[in-house]
């Protein structure tokens, strides 16, 4: 009989640079802000770098980061914005390429995860980005890719077989129950990797248009344990590895959500 290895699964949090989390009590208060990343460290074993999507990541910035936290610390990274949100015909396969070269010492360093594509609720299943996803995960196939909708028409068995046949991750995303929002679903589609992204439940957020307002919430723990007790050991019989990021920043609350999965999850037997 084979055994196989327990899926591991890494925690944190979808960024970490935040000042206000001093006032919360997260970072010391006398934290710069060069110093929150190696901060973190002390608390989280993988972060996911949002910096990557505003713009475009250098190796040599990548490199001094690299030396701020421990050689098992891991890392995702959004993919920038010039590949999904603001697509130029004629330029986006060069800045693919700018941006593979900018994450190569994470590549190198084997110290990068996944690499989030996360597509707004513009981008609809139409025929026309149909091909330009088919043509972007052609181009990006050896990095690992991981895929978030923001939009319901993406909800189709096809689009999880196609993700399941080219080993690539579909996000799982806790949200507001939205009409236009693509849902909380936990389909596993790559072996390899399911990846998890907790953005807070806030609907009247989410319809402001007001980022601070649409990821401040603070996660009760009946909604945790859903996943702890569920979802989440549905999903471990299904993938070598996980990573959950919470992305309700505001007042610190992603760290304290963070933190209370985790101990939920070693309760369960889930993590060690």
């Amino acid at each position: 009989m084979v055994i196989s290895d327990p899926t591991i699964i890494l925690t944190g949090t979808s960024g970490y640079s935040y000042p206000e989390w001093k006032d919360a009590g997260f970072y010391p208060a006398d934290t710069p802000s060069g110093g929150m990343l190696s901060e973190y460290a002390h608390h989280f074993s993988v972060t996911e770098l949002n910096y990557t999507w505003y713009q475009m990541p250098k190796a040599q910035a990548v490199e001094r980061m690299l030396k701020q936290v421990p050689e098992q610390f891991r890392f995702a990274a959004k993919l920038t914005r010039k590949l999904t949100h603001e697509v130029e015909p004629d330029l986006w396969r060069k800045n693919a390429a700018l941006y593979r070269e900018g994450m190569s010492p994470l590549i190198q360093s084997g110290q990068l995860s996944a690499v989030l594509a996360q597509f707004p609720p513009s981008f609809r299943r139409t025929p026309e980005n149909r091909t330009y996803l088919a043509m972007l995960l052609d181009t990006m196939a050896d990095m690992p890719l991981a895929i978030e909708f923001r939009h319901i028409s993406w909800a189709e068995e096809k689009v999880y077989e196609e993700f399941s046949k080219r080993k690539i991750t579909l996000v799982t995303v806790d949200v507001p129950d939205l009409p236009w929002l693509f849902p909380s679903i936990d389909v596993v589609t790559n072996p390899d990797l399911f990846y998890i992204r907790f953005h807070g439940r806030n609907k009247k957020g989410w319809q402001s248009g007001n980022m601070q307002h649409q990821f401040d919430y603070d996660y009760q723990e009946a909604e945790l344990s859903l996943y702890a007790e569920k979802r989440i050991p549905h999903m471990v019989e299904k993938a070598k590895t996980g990573l959950l990021f919470f992305n309700n920043h505001v007042r610190a609350q992603a760290p304290k959500n963070a933190r209370q999965i985790i101990a939920m999850l070693v309760r369960k037997g889930v993590l060690s």
